[in-house]
This record gives structure tokens, sequence and C-alpha cells, in this order.
């Protein structure tokens, strides 16, 4: 247990430093939240639009359309400007708390990978490296790349290079951690 603890806690830590790389020092996520100059009055027309806290697909159509308005709108809006929008009226960022839920998810969930592996029977240094690697690569592909087919995200190919190095890190790390005696 002292193994699958202690393999989570660093494991965990070095996610979360990856990620702190790749949002924040590096910052290379920033197709994905760029600036724009035109921020104040968008935020702005936002504010009097009244519109609702929530996320917003546009242009679309209400849920009670039949399927052949559905049809009819899709051929109407092919080729013409779409966006989504996540629309919150007060920033309230509390970004201490923010860090240390996700670094702690980061360390519940590379436990469970050392969990996995510690049932494992073939326990060689490229197994846990190439495992970690292919949990990347499933985390990736299950997430960003998904939403990423259909709404394309500018920093898509930022989420693969998160996916193989993050994951890359744990599987050394584990790799080495969880052979030792």
């Amino acid at each position: 247990m002292k193994k699958i603890l202690i393999g989570g806690l660093v494991g965990g830590i070095l996610l979360f430093a990856w990620q702190t790389i790749s949002f924040a020092v590096a910052n290379l996520h920033d197709k994905g939240q760029a600036y724009t100059s035109k921020q104040d009055s968008i935020l702005q027309f936002l504010n009097n639009s009244g519109l609702e806290e929530g996320t917003y697909f546009m242009p679309r159509l209400q849920n009670e359309n039949s399927s052949e308005e559905m049809e009819k709108f899709m051929k109407e809006v092919d080729g013409k400007p779409w966006a989504q929008l996540s629309y919150y009226k007060a920033w309230n960022m509390n970004m201490g708390m923010n860090m240390a839920r996700g670094a702690l998810t980061n360390i519940i969930i590379v436990c469970f990978l050392a969990w996995i592996f510690s049932k494992m029977t073939a326990q060689g240094f490229g197994t846990y490296l190439f495992a970690s690697i292919f949990v990347g690569i499933i985390c990736f592909a299950n997430g960003p790349y998904t939403g990423h087919i259909w709404y394309p995200k500018h920093d898509i190919n930022a989420y693969l290079m998160d996916a193989l190095v993050s994951w890359g890190l744990v599987g050394v790390w584990l790799g080495w951690w969880m052979r030792r005696k």
C-alpha cells in the first residue's frame, strides 16, 4: 500500500507540474484561450444582453424542432460562422482551491494506476512506461480529441503533447519506483 501511495503522490505531483508548465509557464494552450482586443465590448454586450450563465453553441435550433427542420437548418448554416460560448456573470476564480483540487485529483488517478501496476505480472520498466503512455493516449482520445472531432480545438496539439509528456513522466517514475524492492 505504501508503494501505491508514494507512487501516486509523486506521480500526481509530476502530472500537476507538467500541467503548470503547459498552461502557465510555456503557455502551450494559448491558441485555446487567446486574447482579443474586443474583449471589453464583447463582455459588455453579453452583460447587457440579459444572457443567463451557461454554455451556448451558436447557431442551433431549439430542442423541440423536427428532424426535417434540423436537416434544413444544417444546410442553411453550412459554411457559415459558428461559436461556443461559456458565459459567467462574475469572475470567481479561487486559484488556491482550484490548484489543490487539481493536484489531489492527479494524485488519486496516479494512485489508481499504481494499484493497477501492482496487480500486473509483467513488471518491467518498459511495461510501466508504455502502459502509462497508453493511459495518456486514452485520456487524450476520450477527452480532448473526441471533443475536437465535433468542435475543433485550436490547441489540440498541446493536449496531445500534454498526454504524451505528462504520462510519460509518470511512466518513468512508476517504472523505477514500482520495481524497487
